[in-house]
Parts: C-alpha cells; structure tokens; sequence
C-alpha cells in the first residue's frame, strides 16, 4: 500500500482534496441548463417542463390538451435532460461559472412544486480516516440550484463561513438590498442537510461496514451501497439509474469524477494515536494509528423521537444505528467490529408530553399481529450479521417499559431463529436474549460502573462473535508489510465477525450508549488479546472520548439533544455537573419534542421522498418513457387483481359493559355472510366508557380491551372450521369514547403493510375527546385503505355542528408522511354520526307502523345535507331496509318512553367512497343492552397486487429491446435545443391508428402535404336525380340529428344551381361532384329576376364553392394563407368590388342590428391560372365559426328592410346602393324593380350578362400576389347563372358630388343590439335559394 505523507492525509478539518472537487455552470440560452465539471468530465442537466406546465406558462399553445400519456410518467413530476461527455471548450463554450467557489459532488435532484433542483456539496471537511486512502468528509453546507427558473438565483444566502466569496458572484449577491426577502423553496432541506450530521466519501464505499466490502481501497461500485443507511437514495436514484444506462467506459469515468456523491447520516470520527500509545508496534517509525468510530443511521424508518416509534410491517425498526469501531495499525492490520440499536420490534407508540417521563406508552397491535414483522426484522439481521444476541435494557419497574419488555420475550421466544437445532443446546441458537434492567443493577453505590457487570452475561456470546480483521501481505506473499515495493500490497482477511449484539432501551440513546461503549471495548481487547498486547490508559481515554462523542451526535439527531450519562462515557465518573447537564438536556428536549420534532420530521419526509404526492425528478430517456407505456399495457404480466371481503360494524354502547359477556354472533357473524370469512373485520364502538367530565380528556384502556377480546373470541368460535384462519388484532386505537379495532386473517398479514393511525377531537372545539374519530390505515398489498370511526356532535337541530365536526376531521385527522384521509383508494366511515329525522314524533312513528322507511329516509338530516353537497361529498351509502337504530329503551325493542321521547333516527351509519368497492349487504342487529341497535354491512373490495420482481425483469427486457432497435442509447443524448418530445418513438395505440406525434414529426403530415379526404357521393335512385349532401344537416357533424348526409333531387338545369348550393363548406371536405358539372356554368340559361317585393325576398345569397379536382390538379407548393380577415370599415383593404345585379338581389325584413357573418371565400390558391394546382387547404377554423363581426351601421334610421349582396361586394358599393335607393325607400312598389336593376347597372359599369363578383383581396406574399392579375374564379366556387363576365374586372364609375347627400354617405353606427345567431348551413325557410348561401348585411 502506498502511504501518502501524514500531512496530506492525516489531519481533520481541512477541505477536500481539488482533484475531488468540481465546478459548477450555467448556461441560460437558448434553454436554462446546469453542468457539474470535473477536471475531464461534465454532467449537464436540463428541465424539461410537462405539457401542462407548457400550456400554463404559453410555450406550448398550440396543443390542445394536456392529458398526460397513458403509462407515462406522472404528469406532475419534473423531467430533466441529461448528458455526461467529456469535457471540451466547444461543450462548455456557452456556460459561465455559477459561483465562484469549487463544489463537491450533488446529493441528487428534487422537486419541489413544479420546480426542480440540484443539490450540491459546498463546502465540507475531513472528520475521519479509516486507513490511508479511505477518508470520510462531513457536510457542512450545501445549496439547491434551480435548473428551470432564475427566481431563486439570488435568494440563496450567503454562507457565514464564506468570508472571501466573489461579489460579483451571482448567488448571493446584492441580497442586503432586496425589498422584499423571499424564502428558498428548500430553505429547511438545506439546514437539515448542513446541521453537520450528514457524512460521505468519494474514496470508498461509505454504506456498508468494513467486512461487506473489498478488503482492498479501491474504486466502489455504487451498485452496491446499502440503501438502508444511503440518506439521499430518494435524490440520487434518478441518477444511479441513469448511470445504469451508461456503456461501462462512460460509467467507469463518471464514478471517477467523483460527481455522483453518497450520503449518511449519523457520526464518523477518527482520533489519531502517536505511536508511542499505540497497542500494536510498528517497524514504521513516524506513522500514528487511527482510531474511528462510525455509525450509520437507518433511513428505512427514519424520524424524531415521538414520530418513529417501534416496528413498521417490512420488519424496519425506528432508531437503527449501526455502529462500527475501526482500528488501523501501519503494520498492516485492520480491526472492524459491529453492533446495532434499534427500537423495541413490536407495534407501540409513544405520545409527547410535558412532564419528563411520564409519557404513556401505547401498544398498537397484538402479539400475534406483531410476530411476522417482528420476524421479518430478526430475519434480516441474522442474513446481514449472523448471529443475534439481543441486550434489553428496559426497566421491570415502569408499567410501560415491562409491558415492552414482556412482548419482546414474547416475540424472541416465538421466533424462528430462537429455536436450537436438533441436539443442541440453546446458546446454539441463532437468535438470544438478555434482560439487563440497567436502572435497577446501576442503583448502588458503585453507580454506573456497575454497568461493566454485564460482562459476564454477554461474554460467551462475544467471543463466539470474534471480530473483522485484515492483514496486509505483498504478491510475494511476506506477511507483516515488509516488502520493499508497497504499490504490489494487497490486504488479505484473516477473520470475519460472525454475529451481532442488538441493544436496546426506550429511545436507544443513553443506556445504549453507555453498553455499546462496554461492548466495543471488549472486542477491542480480545482483538489485542490474541495478539499478545495491551493498550494503555491513553488509548483507552480516545476510545471512551470518540463513544461519548457518538452518543451525543445520535441524541441530537433523535431527541434533539445530546446523549445523558455522556459525562460518565467520557471520564468514567458522574459528578455534579454531568447531573446539572442532563437535566438540562432533559428539559431542552420537552421543547423540541413538544414543539420543533413534528417540523423536523416533515422535513425529513421530504428528503426521503415520503410525502403523499411527492415524485422524483424523472431523467427524461425516451426510451424510458417507451418501456413505462409498455410495462401500462402489459400489466396484467405481473400484476393481478383479488376480491377481498370487509366486515364493517358499529355500535354505540352508551358506556355499558354488560354485554361483554353476551353472544356477539348476530353481528360480527351475521347470516348474509353464510359461510365466507372476511379477510379485514373493522369494529367501530362508540361511548365505550361513560362521557363524563372526568373522562372526557384522558383515554382508558382498559374497556377497549376488554371489547377486544370479546371480539376475538366470538370471531374464532364462529370461524373455528378446518381451512378457517385465526384472526389476529391488527390494530386498535382510542379517543376517550370512541374506539376502533382492526383483525385480519393470518394468512392476510404478509399483504398488509404501512399500518398507521391517527385521531382528532372535535369536542369543546377540539379540546376534548368526547367527540372525534379514530382512523387506521393500511396498505392492502397495492391499495391502500382507509378506516374511519367517528361520534360527531349530538342535538336534534345542530346538523351545521355535525357538518363543521366532519370537515374537521376530514381535512385535519392525518397520518405520517402528511397523509390525509382522502389520499386512500378505498375509505370506510362508520359511526355515530348523530344525524337525526326530521320530523314530529307523533308522524315518524305513524311512519313506522306503517314501516314507511323511505318517507322516513326523505326527512334524514345526513340524506339532505349528502345531497346538498354539505357533508361526505363524494360518499355513498346503500339502501336503508332496517329500523331506526336509535333511541331504545334498554332491554327492549321499544322507542324511547322517556320524558325526553327522542325522535326514532338513523344515527349509526355505514358510508363508502372508492370505485373498487362493492356493498354486499346493510343491516342491524337485535343486541339490545344498549339505547342503540349495532349496525354491519360487508364489502368486496377489488385490491391490486404487484410482482415487483416480476415487472422489473420485463422493465428489463423492454428496455433492452427497445434499445437495440434505436441503435443507439438515446439516455445519452446531448441537450439540444429540440423539443423533448421528439425524441419519444411511441407505436401505434391501436391497429389502424397512426403512431404518436411530436412538434417535428406529424402523422397528418406526409412529405409536407396536409391531409385530403375525397369523397364519392352515392349512386342515384334514377338516372332522373342527382344526389347532393343534405343542406339540412347540422354544420357539426357531432351534432345529434336525424337528418340524412345525402339527398336525391330531380336532375333539372334550373335546380342545377340550387344543388351547389349544399355542398359543405368545410375546408377539411372534399367532394367530387364532377358527374354533376357536365355542362358548363356559363351555357345555363339564367334565371328570371324576382318581382321586387321585401317581404319574399330570401335573405341568403352569396357564392358557392366548390372543389374540382380538375382545377387543383396542377398546384402541390406553397400551402395557402388563410382566407382574410372580414373588414368592416368604409376603407376596407382589397380592390373594390362591383355589385351585384337586380337578378341577384334579395331583401327580407330583419333587424339593423343583427351581425354580419364572415363570409365564405375561397382558398388563395383558387385564385390563380386553372393550369396550376392548388395546395390542401389550411388547417384553419371555418368561416362560419370565427366571432361575428361588429353590428352593421345604417345610412337611414327609417329604412325597414335589409338589402342583400354577393359577400365580395364592397363597402363602398353598398353604401353608394343603399344612399340611392333610400330616397324612394318608402315607396316599395313593383315597378321599381326596373328602376333597381338600371341603378344596379349603372353602379356597377357592367350588365346582366358580364358581372363577375370581384378578386378577394390577398395578403402581401401570397400565392395569388405571385401570379398575373386577373380575375379568375376561385377554385370550388362557380360564377352565378347569367351574371358571368369575361374581361375579369369590375369598375367603379365616378361619381358626381351631391350637396345634399353627404349626410347620407356618412355611415351612422346604431346603438349597440344583441346579436342574433345566424344559421349559415341551415334550413332556407322555403325560399327558393337552396342552404348554404350566406346573408351579408349592409353597412
């Protein structure tokens, strides 16, 4: 082994070595992008924002919805691009330093709301070196950089310890001059993870002890860390797993970079021993040894004090610390030994209170409940140490630690690892126990020193334990490290420990202290036994110092303070002031408990990933997204779906006890069960105890359990068949009056998991018990479930008090991780919920006789308040077919006959909110010692189960698959400026279907054509008619209608015109009607002009359109612009239009203030040479759809009729045609049309014979504005019968001015009136014009 000199390696407190640190960069164009640098490698990360966030901040408006995909990712998770390549001037060309000082590595990403953060190291310090080469830095600041915003740039405060920090720096700058403070998103994340309780290495695997890893120090494999102990596991697995993807060159260099960092929480030290106390003498003169003690603190069932208490179902325990003691010698030699702490295995609570000691202890399951988890645990540590040798501190004389300590004997001799082998004794056994009442053997004289008397209880098993111990020895093989050529060293293990001492107390601190500090010592001098030496005073004083320090640094973590007795550790002695000291250190601890742990424990949820809704950030690989679509559809592969049966029960037992002892089998075993037995039995009791003033604020046990025996016992004389199970109490918990009481089939128990609850009083405004609910939630393999038992307030009228006690226990009753009653799959409520019967005593129990439920059920305080939404919204109850279950006389089936005759209600209920849950019956039972009835119903609950390992491996095989048919690893992929979505290649959802699209690669888009459809209208019934789409039909075609899409008319030349005039208008259509266009239009003969007369005249008319394929044939470019915009002044843009002939014109009486409707226009490239084809029309919304335009202005207030023209006429020509025909406004007669059709003429230079409606007005750049002007017919639109002209132009004569017609020609607007809707595609109103044609309004 190579030493560096002790300078470099040696001493604590200086900074991380430079080739351990990185840098890290901003790039904030074209996208907002972070690198971490290292010396050759950079890490660069993107957010990618969801489609939803896309739509909110207006990047991304033209999608129309922002359903997430199905099987992707959770729509609320942030996504991030990432890249790893090496480093290079052109890669880092457009990044800049983001703070000026190095950084250490990141902990990982995290998101908090829709903001994503990196978390990086900024500054640390070596506490420890294990042996040279190994060394162990803590965290002492740390900082979140935004990857998706620059709001948080300059809210990051500047560190206290930063004294030469760069102003010009973009953190922290200026911060002195902000108006307005505002708080960092993971202001709390970052104190907890700088409070110098968090450690890591980039030199060795820091999770795992010594003896679980390569003897010798070299590069780690990160797939091997123990997520048990690995804190930031949450942050850093997106990364882990990116790295997974990686080919094993780019993998190899990114561990080199030391980027990716693992992080523990707990206490590392070393102490440096001179050579001249050192037990193990070397030949290398100069060299000290190192001391180090390393604990490591679970995550698995992390929190403070009062938070984590206890067992969970996966066997984790609170308080689980495993403690390493290391020595290193220069000789060569490596000594490890290991122990663990952790909490009493069972389920227990423990609620904080304000006087020192006296918090009561809560049992929460039954010692059959608890014996799988309680073997589960002991399973685990005898897989990951061996041997167990449990050391129970616990006090026999405080009632709440002998019950704890009589469920762990339970437990251990219950378990299978206690069981000896065939002729074997049992100190063979894997699994042993000692009980070391620590309080009662310290009580004499000797004090804590008597503590070392545990020796002899312990010793047999520490010697049959031994130690970890490596020696290094060269490829020559010369023991001792005498070679001359250190870099060819290797260490060689010599021993391995092969068991575990697991101590414990109440909280793990300072008894547990005290003994671990015993037992470590003690391996330590078998260590040195066996070798002959003997270390002195001196070496022992370190040891001793370094435990004391640990037991201090574990305080704080879980009480908030450091370690009592810590003075003894230290000296050995208890003097006055280590007295003074603990009782200080008690009293700081009430606060934190009290006041601070329920914060800390959020926050450390929040580190964890253990808040309900919280969701990693997700690295965006597209094909990781592909393999989570696939893994949705294919999950009936690995995952199932199973029909479990609930029982539900409630009873309001009005505080008796007398029917403890009666036959309870008419209602936990009801007949509607018949022979099924419930895998879950929930009983909910109310008034379990009286409610009076002295019980209303403290809880008695006692009843309950009295209850849950009773329970018990009529459940396995009912369910005692062979192939029946046993039931066991899962969890039972208590709000004064109010009780719940959870059982399970035993062979159910390996399913449930996460078991937790909670209560919330709402009486004398939640300060008393009498009123609340009592919840317990669990997790039914996948699903989770919910149980709510409640006793909400009393009073026939005070249904608002009822109401206020729901919502209070709805929003505020919560369970660890901050989860809520609503966050559950399934949720049962069930109790008294004291809702009453409207109605007169004298009507109800008329009602009654008649067994008139439903009369009674219409006056139901809850029914009403249910369906006015003011109560349990989104609950249902089934129907009631039983009796009133309150009030009876006692003993009897009697209503009350008291002097109070309380109105007979439905006040114990049963109500249910989930879509996997099915009500199979509703009922009440004849108990009749108390004033109410029992009330049962039984559910059937579909619960989803997951073969973890099974949907792993197909994860696998997808990814791999998948992988090889891209050709390439597109994890890997450079951020670019691309959209992220472009780069996902989704198959078909089903077959026919085109495949998914993205920004760049549209499945309506072929070789850059819009998509056409082209549609064949049906054969005729004769050759006499001709089929033509239905004007009748709804514009939507999603319209509900009975009208038919096409219709037969007779083949007549004079309809012919008509018939155009329903073909659709959409832009999307395509209708070949070119078998009915044999003729030419020009060759019809036109139709005679109309009799004059404003009452008949049809109020649409305008140009029809028409696709002929003939004409668009030629045209594949440019796609078209959109039809342009409807103008609506008297200067509209475009050339002026010429109007229409009398032939053409209409009126009909209708309101001035109706709006103009766009009017239908053709597409741009209608308009140029027939020899060249027009593109597919723009995806534009229909005319007929867009806003109407403003209200018409009239010239003359008196003028009653409208008149109509071709929608290209124009302003001008209008105004000019109405000024002219106002003067004889009043004087509507026949023989004014002819007068009409010469004024027409005049207007317009031109005759019946060559009117052609004018050239559209097109944008600059347009198709039609490249090509030679002209008029020329728009494609899909034809020249009205008898006005088509041939020099394709329209004039507009000069006009003489008129003195007394100027107030005339000023358009007037009229008040403004409600718009009318105009019918463009309906009904014509049996005018002789067919639908279709448009109604222009005047100006």
């Amino acid at each position: 082994m190579d030493y560096s000199p002790p300078s470099s390696t040696l001493w604590s407190g200086q900074a991380p070595s430079p080739e351990k640190s990185s840098q890290i960069l901003i790039r904030e164009y074209p996208h907002r992008a972070l690198a971490i640098a290292s010396q050759s490698h950079a890490l660069i990360l993107r957010h990618s924002p969801t489609t939803s966030e896309a739509i909110a901040n207006g990047s991304l408006t033209s999608v129309a919805s922002a359903h997430p995909r199905v099987g992707g990712p959770d729509s609320t998770a942030s996504k991030c691009m990432v890249a790893f390549s090496p480093a290079s001037e052109e890669l880092l060309a457009d990044y800049r330093p983001l703070t000026a000082r190095p950084i250490f590595g990141t902990l990982g990403l995290i998101s908090i709301g829709r903001d994503a953060f990196l978390c990086v190291i900024t500054q640390a310090s070596r506490v420890a070196t294990l042996r040279p080469g190994e060394t162990v830095e803590k965290i002492e600041a740390v900082q979140f950089f935004c990857l998706n915003s620059a709001d948080y740039d300059d809210v990051v405060a500047v560190d206290s310890y930063d004294v030469d920090s760069d102003a010009s720096s973009v953190y922290g700058q200026s911060l002195g001059r902000r108006d307005v403070a505002v708080e960092h998103p993971c202001l709390e994340l970052q104190k907890l993870l700088g409070n110098g309780t968090f450690y890591y290495s980039t030199d060795f695997d820091v999770t795992n002890r010594m003896q679980d890893r390569p003897a010798d120090a070299v590069a780690f494999d990160i797939d091997n860390f123990d997520e048990s102990f690995l804190w930031n596991s949450f942050m850093i697995r997106p990364l882990v797993e990116f790295r997974s993807r990686l080919q094993q060159q780019e993998r190899d260099a990114l561990d080199a970079s030391r980027i990716l960092t693992s992080a523990i929480r707990g206490f590392c030290k070393s102490w440096t021993i001179p050579q001249t106390s050192a037990p193990l003498k070397t030949t290398r003169t100069g060299l000290p040894s190192y001391l180090t003690i390393i604990s490591r603190l679970s995550c698995r069932r992390a929190g403070t004090r009062f938070n984590a208490r206890g067992i969970d179902d996966d066997g984790n325990v609170a308080n689980f610390v495993e403690s390493e003691t290391v020595y290193w010698s220069p000789s060569g030699v490596v000594f490890s030994y290991a122990q663990v702490r952790g909490s009493v295995p069972v389920f227990w609570e423990q609620a904080a209170g304000l006087i020192p000691n006296q918090q009561k202890i809560s049992i929460t399951r039954s010692t059959d409940g608890t014996q799988p988890a309680f073997d589960k645990h002991f399973a685990e540590l005898e897989q990951a140490y061996g041997a167990v040798h449990v050391v129970n501190l616990l006090s026999a004389s405080k009632p709440g630690e002998y019950e704890l300590t009589t469920l762990y004997r339970h437990g251990v001799q219950n378990c299978p690892l206690s069981q000896p082998g065939e002729k074997q004794s049992r100190d063979r056994a894997l699994l042993r126990e000692t009980e070391y009442d620590f309080h009662a053997e310290t009580k004499g004289p000797q004090g804590y020193e008597a503590a070392n008397q545990i020796r002899r209880y312990i010793e047999r098993s520490a010697d049959g334990f031994a130690y970890y111990l490596a020696e290094e020895s060269d490829d020559e093989g010369e023991p001792n490290g005498r070679s001359s050529s250190p870099k060819s060293r290797r260490y060689i293990v010599i021993l391995q420990q092969e068991g575990v001492f697991r101590t414990n107390c109440l909280d793990c601190l300072d008894r547990t202290n005290l003994i671990q500090t015993i037992i470590s010592r003690m391996a330590v001098e078998s260590f040195l036994g066996h070798r002959g030496e003997r270390a002195a005073s001196d070496f022992w004083s370190r040891h001793a110092s370094l435990w004391a320090d640990n037991g201090d640094a574990l305080s704080k973590i879980y009480a908030g303070t450091g370690a009592l007795k810590s003075s003894f550790t230290r000296t050995g002695k208890m003097s006055i002031a280590g007295a003074i000291a603990d009782f200080r250190k008690s009293t700081t601890r009430l606060y934190y408990n009290n006041f601070a742990d329920k914060y800390r424990q959020n926050t450390i949820d929040n580190l964890l990933g253990r808040l309900v809704g919280q969701t990693p950030v997700i690295l965006f690989d597209p094909i990781s997204d592909y393999v989570s679509y696939e893994l949705q559809r294919r999950s009936s592969e690995f995952s199932s779906n199973e029909k479990i049966i609930i029982w539900v029960g409630t009873f309001n037992l009005n505080g008796r006890t007398d029917g403890i002892n009666e036959d309870l089998s008419p209602w936990l075993c009801p007949p509607e069960l018949g022979s099924v037995q419930p895998e879950i039995v929930a009983v909910g009791f109310q008034e379990i105890v009286e409610l009076n003033p002295q019980q209303i604020m403290n809880s008695d046990p006692s009843r309950k359990q009295l209850w849950e025996k009773a329970i018990k016992k009529t459940l396995d004389r009912r369910f005692n068949r062979e192939g029946d199970d046993r039931y066991v109490l899962l969890r039972s918990g208590q709000l004064v009056g109010a009780a719940l009481c959870i059982f399970v089939k035993a062979s159910a128990l390996h399913n449930i998991k996460n078991v937790e609850g909670s209560v919330k009083k709402t009486g004398l405004s939640g300060m008393a018990g009498n009123k609340g609910a009592v919840a317990i939630r669990l997790d039914y393999a996948n699903t989770p479930i919910c149980f709510v038992t409640a006793h909400l307030a009393a009073g026939f009228t005070n249904y608002d008090e009822r109401n206020k006690d729901y919502a209070t226990i709805d929003r505020g009753l919560r369970f660890q991780r901050n989860r809520g009653i609503g966050d559950h799959e399934s949720v049962i409520w069930f109790g008294d919920f004291n809702y009453r019967v409207g109605l007169g005593l004298e009507k109800a129990k008329e009602l009654l006789r008649q067994r008139d439920l439903e009369g009674m059920y219409e006056n139901d305080q809850l029914n009403l308040q249910m369906v006015a939404g003011l109560a349990f919204r989104f609950y249902s109850e089934a129907r009631i077919m039983f009796m009133p279950t309150y009030k009876f006389d006692l003993g009897k089936d009697e209503y009350d006959s008291s002097e109070k005759a309380r109105i007979p209600a439905w006040t114990d209920r049963i109500l249910r909110k989930g879509t996997n849950l099915r009500q199979l019956c509703y009922n009440s039972a004849p108990l009749r010692f108390s004033d109410h009835r029992p009330v049962y119903a039984t559910f059937e609950c579909t619960v989803n189960i997951v073969d973890e390992k099974r949907r792993d491996k197909i994860g696998r095989e997808i990814y791999d698959r998948r992988k090889s048919e891209i050709g390439s690893d597109t994890a890997n992929m450079v951020a670019d400026d691309s959209e992220d979505e472009d780069l996902i290649g989704y198959d078909a959802i089903e077959p026919g279907l085109p495949a998914a699209s993205s920004d760049r690669q549209k499945w309506w888009l072929e070789n850059g054509k819009m998509p056409r459809s082209s549609i064949n209208p049906p054969k005729p019934e004769s050759p006499a008619y001709q089929t033509i789409l239905n004007p009748k039909r709804p514009s939507n075609p999603y319209t509900p209608t009975d009208e038919q899409d096409w219709v037969n008319i007779p083949r007549r030349s004079e309809s012919r015109l008509s018939s155009f005039s329903s073909m659709s208008t959409s832009p999307y259509e395509h209708v070949n009607h070119s078998t009915l266009l044999s003729s030419s239009a020009s060759n019809s003969t036109p139709r005679k002009t109309p009799s004059y007369e404003p009452s008949t005249l049809s109020a649409k008319l305008g140009r029809l359109q028409l696709n002929e394929e003939a004409k668009t044939a030629q045209f594949d470019g440019i796609p078209p612009p959109p039809p342009p915009r409807r103008q609506t002044g008297m200067n509209a843009s475009g050339p002026a239009s010429s109007a229409n002939t009398a032939s053409q014109l209409a009126r009909k009486p209708m309101n001035t203030g109706v709006p103009v409707p766009p009017a239908r226009t053709g597409s741009a490239a209608s308009q140029q040479r027939p020899t060249l084809k027009t593109a597919p029309p723009v995806a534009k919304k229909p005319a007929h759809l867009t806003a109407p335009a403003s209200p018409a202005t009239s010239t003359n207030p008196s003028l009653t009729s409208e008149l109509a023209t071709q929608s290209d006429i124009s302003r001008l020509q209008q105004a000019e045609l109405l000024r002219r025909f106002s003067a004889n406004g009043q004087e509507s007669k026949p023989n004014k049309e002819e007068d009409l059709s010469r004024l027409v003429a005049k207007i317009s230079g031109s005759n019946h014979g060559n009117y052609h409606p004018p050239q559209l007005p097109q944008r600059s750049g347009s198709i039609a504005s490249l090509v030679a002007p002209g008029r020329v017919t728009p494609a899909g639109a034809i020249g009205l019968v008898g006005l088509a002209g041939h020099d394709g132009r329209s004039q507009l004569p000069e006009r003489k001015a008129v003195a007394n017609s100027s107030a005339q020609l000023r358009p007037q607007s009229p008040a403004p009136r409600r718009s009318q809707p105009v019918d463009l595609l309906g009904d014509d109103g049996g005018m002789e014009m067919g639908g279709g044609w448009e109604a222009l309004k005047p100006t």
